[in-house]
This record gives C-alpha cells, sequence and structure tokens, in this order.
C-alpha cells in the first residue's frame, strides 16, 4: 500500500495513458501509470502504429529500388530483400521509443508500476504480476487507458502463423507467396501493402463495397484505383465464413452474397477492426456502465458512471487513433486540474499509410450536406502540382469542403503523396475556424507537395491558378 494516495493512477500505458500520465504529472498529481507488459508504448508503439510504419517506411524503399528508381536515372541490379534486417529495424526503433517513454516517466516523476492492473474500489486499484504478491494503489482518482485488441471472426481461429491478426502480421518469418486479407481498412491496406511490395500476391476482402468505409468516397475510388495498379486485387461483399490450417495453407471459405467459395492461401491475415480491452479490469464489478459493444460510457468530461473513475481512448466511443486517445488524456486530466481542456473531435485527422497515402479531416461533402450547410468543394490534382511531379509523383488530389456561404471549412481528404504531414495544415486552419480563403491568400514555397493544398482552396472559388 503506498503510504500517501495517488491523486490519480492510470491503468494503461499507450499512448492516450502514457501522455495523460505525463500531463498530470506536469500539473503536479502524483501519478502512476500500471502497465502489464514489460515495455511501456501500449499497442501503437509497441505491436501498431511504429512497427507497421516502420515496415511500410522500409517496403517503400525496396519496392522503389527494385521498380521505381529507373525513371529517376538510377539503374540497380540483384536488389534483394533481407527480411530479417528489416525486422530488426523495425524491432530496433521501437525499442527506441518505448524506452523514450521510460526516461519520460523518471523525468516527470510517474512511478511505473508493471503488473495486471484491476480496479477494486473507486479508490483503489490492485496490481498483479507473476511471482510477486498483489499490491493495492490507494488513489484519489482512477483512468481508464486500456486500449483495444484486434477483433477475431466466427469460424476463423488465430493460430499465430497462418491464420493471423494485425500483431502477428508485424513478424511474419517470411514473405508469404499468397496472402489473403480480410477488411479493407487502414490496417488491412496498410499491412496488405506491407506484404505485396516484398513480394506477395495479395487479395483483400470486404463485406462492403468499398474500401476504407467512412472515408471520404471519392478518394476512397482512387485509393483503390492506385493500389490495384500496384497488384493488390479486391472482392467486395465478401467476407471469410470459416478457415482451417492443411498443411503448409490455409483453406479458407469465403461468402459472396449466397455463393461460398473455397479459397487457399499461405497467409490469412483478418483485420476486421478492434475491440475495447475490457476483460478483467474490474471496471463493470465497480459499477462503471458500459455500452453494447463493451465500451466505457463516460459523459463530456470523461467521467464514467463511477465517481472518481475515468476513461479514454479506445476503450470509450469514437474513433480508434492514437492521437485521438493522447488529446482525450491531457484534455482528461486538464479537467481533474480545474483547466478548461477539450477534444474538437470535427479536427480529428485520419490517415491510412499506403502508397498514396489516404488522410482527412472533418467532414466529407455529403456528411455537410446533411448537416444543413450548402457546401462547396474544391480539388485540385496532384499531377499538376510542379514538385509531385518531380518526385515522380502523379496519384491523387487533395479535396477541400467548405460552407459555400461562410468559407469557413469543413473537412479535408487528400489522396497524395506524404499526405498525412499535408493534411495538418487542414486540421489547424479547421481547429482556428479558418475559411479557404485563408488558405488560398497564405504563402506557399514553390515547388512544394502543400501548394496543392493552396490551389485546392483557391479551386473552391474557382479560382486555381494551375488548372
Amino acid at each position: 500500500m503506498a503510504d500517501t494516495p495517488y491523486d490519480l493512477v492510470v491503468i494503461g500505458s499507450g499512448p492516450g495513458g502514457y501522455v495523460a500520465a505525463l500531463r498530470a504529472a506536469q500539473l503536479g498529481l502524483r501519478t502512476a501509470c500500471v502497465e502489464r507488459y514489460p515495455t511501456l508504448g501500449g499497442t501503437c508503439l509497441n505491436v501498431g502504429c511504429i512497427p507497421s510504419k516502420a515496415l511500410l517506411d522500409s517496403s517503400e524503399r525496396y519496392a522503389e529500388a527494385r521498380h521505381g528508381l529507373a525513371a529517376h536515372g538510377v539503374r540497380v541490379s540483384g536488389v534483394e530483400l533481407d527480411l530479417a534486417a528489416m525486422m530488426r529495424r523495425k524491432d530496433a526503433v521501437v525499442k527506441g521509443l518505448t524506452a523514450g517513454v521510460e526516461g519520460l516517466f523518471r523525468k516527470h516523476g510517474v512511478k511505473r508500476v508493471t503488473g495486471l492492473g484491476r480496479i477494486a474500489s473507486p479508490t483503489s486499484v490492485e496490481v498483479t504480476a507473476p511471482g510477486a504478491a498483489p499490491l493495492a494503489l490507494a488513489t484519489r482518482r482512477i483512468l481508464i487507458a486500456t486500449g483495444s485488441r484486434p477483433a477475431a471472426l466466427p469460424g476463423v481461429p488465430f493460430d499465430g502463423r497462418r491464420i493471423v491478426h494485425s500483431t502477428d502480421a508485424l513478424a511474419l518469418p517470411e514473405v508469404p507467396r499468397r496472402l489473403i486479407v480480410v477488411g479493407a481498412g487502414a490496417i488491412g491496406l496498410e499491412l496488405g501493402s506491407v506484404w505485396m511490395r516484398l513480394g506477395a500476391e495479395v487479395r483483400v476482402l470486404e463485406f462492403l463495397d468499398r474500401v476504407v468505409p467512412g472515408m471520404d468516397a471519392e478518394s476512397a475510388r482512387l485509393l483503390q484505383r492506385a493500389l490495384e495498379r500496384q497488384g493488390m486485387r479486391f472482392t467486395f461483399g465478401a467476407s471469410a465464413e470459416r478457415a482451417e490450417v492443411r498443411g503448409a495453407e490455409v483453406v479458407v471459405t469465403v461468402r459472396a452474397g449466397e455463393a461460398s467459395t473455397e479459397e487457399r492461401c499461405d497467409v490469412l491475415l483478418v483485420a476486421v477492426g478492434r475491440r475495447p480491452y475490457t476483460e478483467g479490469l474490474g471496471a463493470r464489478e465497480a459499477g462503471v456502465a458500459l455500452d453494447e459493444r463493451g465500451r466505457v460510457v463516460v459523459d463530456a468530461h470523461y467521467r464514467t458512471s463511477v465517481p472518481g473513475i475515468f476513461a479514454i481512448g479506445d476503450v470509450i466511443a469514437g474513433p480508434m487513433l492514437a492521437h485521438k486517445a493522447e488529446e482525450e488524456g491531457v484534455a482528461c486530466v486538464e479537467r481533474m486540474a480545474g483547466i478548461a481542456g477539450h477534444v474538437n473531435y470535427d479536427c480529428v485527422p485520419n490517415v491510412v499509410y499506403t502508397w498514396p497515402e489516404l488522410a482527412c479531416v472533418g467532414l466529407t461533402a455529403e456528411q455537410a450536406a446533411e448537416r444543413g450547410h450548402r457546401v462547396a468543394v474544391g480539388t485540385f490534382p496532384f499531377m499538376a502540382n510542379g514538385r509531385a511531379r518531380a518526385m515522380n509523383e502523379r496519384d491523387g488530389q487533395v479535396k477541400i469542403v467548405a460552407d459555400a456561404v461562410t468559407d469557413r471549412i469543413l473537412g479535408a481528404h487528400i489522396l497524395g503523396p506524404r499526405a498525412s504531414d499535408l493534411i495538418a495544415e487542414l486540421a489547424t486552419a479547421m481547429e482556428l475556424g479558418a475559411s479557404a480563403e485563408d488558405i488560398a491568400r497564405s504563402v506557399h514555397a514553390h515547388p512544394t507537395l502543400p501548394e496543392a493544398v493552396k490551389q485546392a482552396a483557391l479551386a473552391v472559388a474557382g479560382r486555381s491558378t494551375q488548372i
């Protein structure tokens, strides 16, 4: 038992949890963070955002060396894949960043507690670890930040080698000759892209009629075409009904409408979303209300139904995004400290890190119209952007959605090179309530990719000077 109760105990050290713990410590709260795994950083740093982006970057370079450098006058031959070295680099990136979180905890005085955290009462968290006696942490507040884990499909049992989820797919021992991906969301497309670039034949099954459901439909169609040109195949209106490993391959029963067929592959990747990690947490037993999907119910201040217990990130409603969890963690603990923290959910960007990348923020034109806005849309293709052409990148466009009356930016959708970086300008503009005219009148260096953003803003009023 701690001699003095903590002001806050955070359960989970993912981006939401560790950022919340650090901000709480900055605000003078005596803070502990409970993590069941040996390393800090949660899914994102260990088996999610960071390792997947490391592999995406490495596989992009490999594909560029094999197929893209000749266009730049660089002739190479004998390019070979060293998958083990690629995996070691990924692991080194992860190790460096998780160690960085450890260092930040020491710097700011956050107490790290290793073990499985369980809510014993609104003022106590019990921590259990193998080979150690249970530890009770007395606390004035508890913050649930336990994140999520991959969702499974009935009849498709994971075995970690042939039938895998996203975590397994980050560490395959060899490149599969045939990879079937179930789910055309961000995770499926990103991991499918990694293994396709490294030599796998990739087929994606999607129950709906399009890729990345929920994002701008026009941009999604352009992304699909770009991926198809790279060799990725799609089957829509389909899903995996059953799967079993037979020898060195997986036999998958694919359901498309009323018809079922048997497909064979070397690896089956199930990427149908994630579910909140609330099992064994003790939240329900403590009286914390959960919704029909097992998510913790919170109010606008991230307070649960039990006074003194809060929740953020993937365990509550909303997009399961690391940066969304971070901002919620900061806002939550700032409110604990009497500061008016907030999250503007209309300004949370979402990114698919394929190549080209797809990034969006705010509303689509259809969503804006549904909210009662008169809509004006401006688009600008990257094939008309000087820097993109110099990079030999022609796919995609910038699309800005504005209110036709006020000119205020309501949403932005970018498919193209470094869209994940370009979207930040528009997210900031929306946070500040900017108009398309504000972007259009801002000076953008030439020649740069952000000029495409400026031209799309000009196009909202039909004033693009490049098309």
